[in-house]
């Protein structure tokens, strides 16, 4: 796709975010959210989680066109350098890079912060996400049958998982993602595609 460029997402960003979003919560069980979060639910993230971890979105010049984001895993110390990562598209401009432009930049900004792996989660069947995950280095470590139900069925859930570079035996904190966003490898990873 031409046109698009990548940029660290904020609060004003919520509105465009959450009606990309919306499709994937009201017609799928890509997500097994149930009602699509409002704009200042979406905001309250960015603005929580944006100095730890990056959240990314492609915009053209009509907007926003999908958004890339890392979270915890989980909420105790020993996760520390474990993320879950989450990618969405309008889907009207899917198939197009976008979606692996955006998990290509939060990635290598993750491995430079000094994160050790990150987990995807994939609601199946979904042979496109899985496709998407395996093509960028994500190997599939688990399942859970029948895990969730929505829309009137039971659908399983498939985790993945990329390391981040080598492991160490004594890892160094993680870089928190406010002290990156003046590098020079950062502006490198959100330049124009």
């Amino acid at each position: 796709m031409d046109g698009f460029t990548l940029r660290i997402a904020g609060t004003s960003d919520a509105e465009a975010i959450a009606w990309i979003y919306r499709p994937y919560v009201e017609t799928t069980a890509i997500t097994f959210e149930e009602e699509p979060p409002a704009p200042e639910s979406i905001a309250s993230d960015i603005e929580t989680r944006l100095d730890t971890y990056p959240w990314f979105v492609a915009e053209a010049d009509d907007g926003v066109l999908g958004y890339a984001y890392a979270a915890p895993l989980r909420k105790r110390d020993a996760y520390r350098w474990t993320v879950e990562l989450s990618v969405y598209v309008d889907r009207d401009r899917r198939r197009r890079g976008l979606g692996s432009a955006l998990y290509t930049a939060l990635l290598e900004t993750l491995e430079r912060q000094g994160f050790e792996s990150a987990y995807g989660v994939v609601t199946l069947p979904n042979p496109e996400s899985a496709g998407f995950h395996e093509a960028l280095g994500f190997e599939r470590v688990g399942l859970f049958p029948k895990a969730g139900y929505k829309l009137g069925e039971w659908h399983d859930v498939a985790w993945y998982q990329r390391s981040l570079g080598a492991r160490s035996a004594s890892p160094s904190e993680p870089i928190p993602f406010e002290a990156c966003r003046d590098e020079p490898w950062l502006d490198e990873l959100l330049t124009p595609m």
